[in-house]
């Protein structure tokens, strides 16, 4: 069994050496005169000399602003900073710098879908496309800070939607197209867009889902719109339909050529916003979160640069939707020149191997993916080192879920033992990352190597005090580019404080348990809204699911604990079994012994049930939160939303248990029957 914090790999020289990140340390040292001798050196100056380390960001990678900034940063509060004030850019024309450089035939895009065969578009096509979809969004009244929004599949289509509105100023939104209506409606009426882009379906797991009906409900419910651009994704000969001001993508793009030369870019403030990214939304009215051109340009600079490690030549693939950050993240790598492979579809389909087949075949540098996945390929047996030509790969991402020690070994036992395992955490608030990775240090089992450039993070306890080598609250001391602009109608920016600043005021909360170790390596575990309190200790569910999921009868896991009246309080075990096992009472004693050896007496349930399925979030998150809401009393309504939901019947065994099972008197009613759920 591997240990939590085993070295595992350490980069050799030359691939160090030439790192974006050696390169750009060097360069500090002949252009500014900083000398590190190593990445936490580098990091401690990057959170210290706030203003210094930006503008070398800026200056590194020659930032496009039509006006000089005034200065970097205007002071350091959290929230309320400002960044680069005066200056005046565009973040889709840095997307596109490259194209200029391009050869004839230099690819961009790999892309493959369960109903559209494999093709590339180059750089020209790319830049050709984003032209004419902008001059024609001119034509059509979208003027700086409109909103356009997207209900559209991970296919170069959206990503050429989403640059065009940001070329000339608008605002974007996205949704994807497996959101249900009710889910797509309180995100976009928040924002009153202007244009609708919509696909009549999509395919999943070789099913088509149509999408006309809800595309008509979404549009009537959405009064500001004046057009709506239909792409026909299921039937490619389909027409559009009959809403008010609707015109096909072909009528659209069937347009003469705008030469790169003739094409003006919108050049923005530096709180022009660029995007409203919205909170997963299983509970309440989702969040809708505001970022800035300025503050995500320099943002991804740093990130796809030097904690990915890409460059020209790069070519990076990362299992997402288009509702998810992780989307925006994978067209940021085209700031670095990189190619990028878009699939639209079941990652495990028709196969489980089918996203290390299509790696091989579009010869894949850098592969992402959520540590759900990685652990499926795992229980399945799969080594897709040995069955398909990974010679190309370098690194792998693991982000959306904490990333366990057998995660990371799964990797080198099974894929590749030269690689970059990086595991990365940060979220839809920042768009980027807090903690991830450098190719300058070596990789521990399940540990994130460092906190990354620029990210004052720290562990702290209940009482504001950092603690070394200890689980806290994650926080960041610091202000930070990437960091919300505001919320979109947050009269005051009240509930923007209330997310970020209401429990360490002037100081980011996250909202996740982190440890940092002596080395600087961080150890997440899971939110802090679902924490785990037994005894006064609280425990992150990170820990739990790692140690549960090891026992071989168990395929998946969900933990929650209720308070109960007086000071007590239930903490019950759910979990999913594989095939030919059952929970009888041998099975109970050897999860209870796992968790009672692998971690403590503390993290012993007090209860342990089967269930079919357990709920994740559509960005593969377990719903521990909405679970506990509902065994608390809340009402379905009210605790989670099953359109943001992955699996919607897994919620139906929880609204039963909490209906029906009268074990333990979490409601303050006394009552202590047998459960039936």
């Amino acid at each position: 069994m591997i240990s939590e914090g085993e070295l595992l790999w350490a980069p050799r020289r030359e691939f160090a050496q030439a790192s974006n990140l050696a390169v750009y340390m060097k360069w500090l040292g002949e252009t500014r005169g900083h000398s590190f001798s190593n990445y936490h050196e580098l990091w401690r100056w990057s959170v210290t000399d706030l203003e210094g380390f930006w503008s070398s960001i800026w200056d590194y990678f020659k930032i496009h602003s039509t006006t000089p900034y005034k200065q970097v940063l205007d002071r350091r509060v959290m929230p309320g900073a400002h960044w680069f004030e005066g200056s005046r850019v565009n973040y889709a024309e840095h997307l596109l710098r490259h194209e200029a450089g391009a050869a004839p035939g230099e690819v961009v895009f790999h892309h493959v879908s369960e109903n559209r065969p494999l093709a590339t578009m180059t750089w020209h096509e790319l830049g050709r496309q984003v032209r004419i979809l902008a001059t024609q969004l001119r034509a059509m009244g979208v003027v700086p800070g409109d909103r356009v929004v997207s209900y559209m599949p991970n296919v170069p289509e959206t990503a050429i939607a989403m640059m065009a509105a940001t070329a000339i100023g608008a605002v974007w939104s996205s949704a994807a197209p497996e959101f249900g209506t009710r889910t797509v409606i309180e995100r976009f009426s928040q924002v009153a867009p202007k244009v609708l882009f919509a696909a009549d379906g999509y395919r999943f797991g070789g099913k088509d889902f149509k999408r006309e009906g809800e595309v008509r409900r979404i549009v009537s419910e959405l009064p500001t719109l004046q057009h709506v651009i239909w792409l026909p994704y299921l039937d490619v000969n389909g027409t559009a339909p009959d809403f008010p001001n609707v015109s096909s993508w072909a009528h659209v793009m069937d347009q003469p050529d705008v030469p790169r030369e003739n094409f003006r870019y919108e050049y923005v403030s530096h709180d022009h916003p660029l995007w409203v990214v919205f909170s997963s939304g299983t509970t309440g009215l989702p969040k809708a979160i505001v970022h800035s051109h300025v503050g995500v340009l320099v943002e991804h600079l740093k990130l796809m640069h030097f904690h990915l490690g890409l460059r020209r030549g790069s070519n990076m693939f990362f299992y997402s939707t288009t509702g998810w950050m992780m989307w925006n993240l994978l067209m940021a790598a085209l700031m670095t020149g990189s190619a990028i492979v878009l699939y639209d579809g079941n990652p495990a389909y028709p196969s489980l191997d089918f996203l290390w087949q299509l790696a091989a075949q579009t010869g894949v540098t850098s592969f992402g993916a959520s540590p759900t996945y990685v652990q499926m390929m795992e229980k399945a047996g799969l080594k897709p080192g040995e069955t398909h030509d990974l010679s190309r790969l370098e690194s792998v991402v693991v982000a959306g879920a904490p990333s366990t020690p057998e995660t990371f070994e799964w990797f080198y036992r099974c894929v590749k033992q030269d690689l970059w395992v990086t595991s990365q955490s940060g979220g839809t608030e920042v768009c980027s990352g807090l903690v991830g990775a450098a190719p300058l240090l070596p990789v521990h089992a399940g540990e994130i190597q460092c906190r990354m450039l620029g990210m004052d993070v720290h562990a702290w306890n209940d009482d504001g005090v950092e603690v070394g080598n200890q689980v806290g609250e994650m926080v960041v001391t610091s202000p930070f580019p990437s960091m919300p602009i505001y919320f979109w109608n947050d009269e005051g920016g009240k509930r923007y404080r209330e997310s970020y600043f209401e429990v360490f005021p002037g100081v980011w909360r996250h909202g996740d348990f982190i440890k940092i170790n002596g080395r600087d390596g961080c150890y997440i575990y899971g939110r802090s809204d679902s924490t785990l309190n037994r005894y006064g200790v609280r425990i992150g569910t990170a820990e739990i699911y790692r140690a549960v999921e090891q026992v071989d009868a168990v395929a998946d896991s969900l933990i929650v604990c209720c308070e109960l009246p007086g000071g007590q309080f239930f903490m019950p075990l759910f979990i999913k079994l594989k095939p030919g096992f059952k929970l009888d009472d041998d099975l109970v004693r050897k999860i209870n012994l796992k968790l009672r050896e692998d971690c403590s007496p503390r993290h012993v349930p007090d209860r342990i049930y089967e269930v079919a399925a357990v709920p994740y979030t559509l960005t593969g998150k377990k719903m521990e939160v909405p679970v506990r809401k509902l065994l608390m009393g809340w009402d379905l309504a009210k605790a989670a939303s099953r359109d943001a939901m992955m699996n919607p019947d897994a919620i139906d065994y929880f609204v039963r248990f909490a209906q029906e099972s009268k074990d333990y008197d979490w409601r303050g009613t006394g009552r202590t029957a047998t459960a039936k759920a």
